[in-house]
């Protein structure tokens, strides 16, 4: 039964809902509406100038309504008389084909015709910095190997413990938190669910850390690489499949103990789904001219980037895109803090639906340590240098533009290239100090 928002004000003290969608960029756009206006917002949407945003429209498009999904409503914890609702835009009566969470609807609706329930868990993974974002938040915070450092986490646990205790609030289920491989990082973990749950929670919970952060005095930030040198964020991505969707689930039909590293057939045509589209994705799942400070990053103080650079996969081996660490799933180590938490989810779902539709095979597994011994890996794809190369990539595959829907993938290359050409014609510091005298 579809939840009635007014009465859910009534009975939470709610006054205002900030009705939210995610453009193609990841910016989270709202309008704030007062409780008494919530009834005809919950069936009309409200109205937005998708120009203004990160879509691409142009001034004369008309208005886009954005309808809240009342299933995904959050009280905030910090502040309970305001409701956070995820919304699904629509222009003229038709879903806006380009808008994030409608991509990953209907790709959800694609898998569960084929009986597939795809659950996810994602890390996601954050810097505490100086509300200027020019340097750590923690001055103290410069051991050379960092991770699972208590004094430096127990110096942010105000920060640390607040955005926790809201999480155990929601009933999301968070399990552990840390400070993470480079200095003034940290990482949350919280329950796996169906992964629109999933995209939800996490575009809600980099508003959160934001929001929290800033009441400390500090400033968040999820940018793949905000320090050179440090280890960048990484927002790894855990998938299963099952029987069915929330709590009726019952059975991981990617496990099967009886085969390789106890991943089903089905796992395993959906691993290779993933690896045949990899360098497509990571225009997607890497989506900005910083990501690739990260995935093609040079060792960093801590001595391994965490990040992968080819397309290989391993069994519990973290120096790999993807490592299978127990029966029945696998962690896709590609992405980054930059990915849009919709369009992660969906073209996730797009790539591995593509590979249990054709069988795919993920090729070898290797062993190795690829950041001493990846030299010897040969004919394994190396994943996009740049963003311009993952963009042309995702061009040329033109089953996963497919499979994203069309219009989509022309709006997110379109308004990506554009953002390319604006990067290039900017002139760095880095050309007047090393070409001003040739």
């Amino acid at each position: 039964m579809t939840k009635d928002l007014a009465a859910y004000a009534a009975e939470n003290g709610v006054k205002y809902f900030m009705i939210s969608f995610t453009d193609l960029f990841g910016g989270q756009r709202a309008k704030l509406v007062p409780a008494q206006a919530i009834a005809d917002m919950q069936t009309d949407g409200a109205g937005f100038a998708g120009f203004a945003t990160w879509l691409d429209m142009t001034p004369a498009h008309p208005d886009m309504l954005a309808v809240p999904d009342p299933d995904s409503v959050i009280q905030l914890p910090w502040k309970p008389e305001v409701a956070w609702v995820a919304a699904n835009p629509i222009m003229e009566g038709e879903d806006v084909a380009q808008a994030p969470r409608n991509v990953l609807r209907r790709l959800i609706a694609e898998a569960a015709a084929e009986g597939m329930h795809v659950k996810t868990g994602v890390e996601a993974e954050y810097f505490l910095l100086t509300p200027d974002g020019n340097a750590l938040s923690d001055p103290y915070d410069t051991a050379e190997k960092p991770c699972y450092d208590q004094q430096a986490v127990m110096r942010r646990y105000d920060v640390v413990r607040e955005i926790c205790d809201y999480m155990l609030e929601l009933g999301w289920g968070p399990y552990q938190n840390d400070h993470e491989d480079a200095n003034g990082q940290f990482e949350m973990n919280w329950e796996f669910d169906d992964v629109l749950v999933t995209a939800d929670r996490h575009s809600f919970f980099k508003f959160m850390t934001k929001s929290i952060a800033e009441k400390h005095g500090f400033r968040a930030t999820f940018m793949p690489k905000p320090i050179e040198g440090l280890t960048g964020n990484g927002a790894h991505l855990h998938i299963s499949v099952w029987d069915a969707p929330g709590a009726a689930s019952k059975v991981n039909v990617f496990a099967d103990d009886s085969k390789e590293l106890g991943l089903s057939d089905q796992g395993r045509h959906f691993l290779g789904g993933i690896m045949k589209h990899a360098t497509g994705m990571a225009a997607i799942t890497n989506p900005t001219v910083n990501s690739y400070k990260r995935i093609n990053a040079p060792r960093t103080s801590s001595g391994a980037t965490w990040a992968p650079n080819t397309v290989t996969w391993t069994s519990n081996n973290r120096t790999h895109m993807v490592r299978v660490p127990g029966p029945g799933r696998f962690e896709l180590r590609l992405p980054d803090g930059a990915a849009n938490p919709y369009l992660l989810q969906a073209v996730t779902l797009a790539a591995g639906l593509d590979g249990v539709r054709t069988k795919a095979d993920p090729g070898k597994r290797y062993e190795i340590d690829m950041y001493a011994e990846g030299h010897k890996v040969k004919g394994a794809p190396r994943l996009p240098l740049n963003m311009l190369d993952a963009l042309r990539a995702y061009e040329s595959d033109k089953v996963l533009k497919a499979a994203m829907g069309e219009e989509f993938s022309k709006a997110f290359i379109n308004m990506k290239m554009k953002e390319w050409n604006s990067f290039v014609s900017h002139f760095s510091r880095w050309e007047k100090d090393n070409t001003l005298d040739i």
